[in-house]
């Protein structure tokens, strides 16, 4: 939470002109109501089994940016699937910069409690060996400004062949 998925996403999804999908926009838009919404009525097995489902499905289109949402990771499913069929960069930012990043958000469901931090610490200290596991590079985002993350982004993505030496297009994978 807090370390630039959706800011990132967008922005590389239109340096590359590929299309950008965020996996909580996808089922909010097909449950017909807000993630805090799922939570308070499915618990957050619900949620992660319609994540699964999406993340899954979308995962199997090509020429997209996808961002998953942060305990994406928690299942197994999620992490071959991610790992099979795409590049995966981990947005890696401290607690300190989540902490600031997400203080005013309240459609956050799980931080939706008296210590925020408190709970970002144990997110990220169950999440972020997962979290290194699936992904093929991480990327720090900490006080960084969007564009030089995206241009680190294109560097990475040349040197691991997914993109071509001198483009903005994607080779297949």
């Amino acid at each position: 939470m807090g370390s630039g998925k959706s800011t990132i996403g967008r922005l590389l999804s239109n340096e590359l002109k590929l299309e950008f999908i965020d996996s909580d926009k996808v089922i909010e838009e097909r449950a017909g109501a807000n993630i805090p919404w799922i939570f308070d009525v499915e618990g957050e097995e619900g949620f992660r089994d319609r994540e699964e489902n999406v993340i899954d499905q979308v995962s199997q289109q090509d020429n997209i940016v996808l961002a998953t949402g942060g305990g994406a990771v928690l299942r197994e499913g999620n992490r071959r699937v991610l790992r099979e069929r795409g590049f995966v960069i981990y947005l890696h930012a401290s607690v300190d910069q989540q902490v600031e990043r997400t203080a005013r958000d309240k459609n956050r469901p799980l931080l939706q409690t008296e210590n925020p931090r408190a709970r970002l610490e144990e997110l990220i200290r169950v999440r972020d060996p997962l979290y290194k596991q699936t992904a093929d590079f991480v990327m720090r985002t900490d006080r960084r400004h969007p564009r030089a993350v995206i241009g680190e982004i294109l560097k990475v993505l040349r040197k691991n062949r997914v993109l071509g030496p001198n483009e903005s297009t994607l080779e297949s994978r």
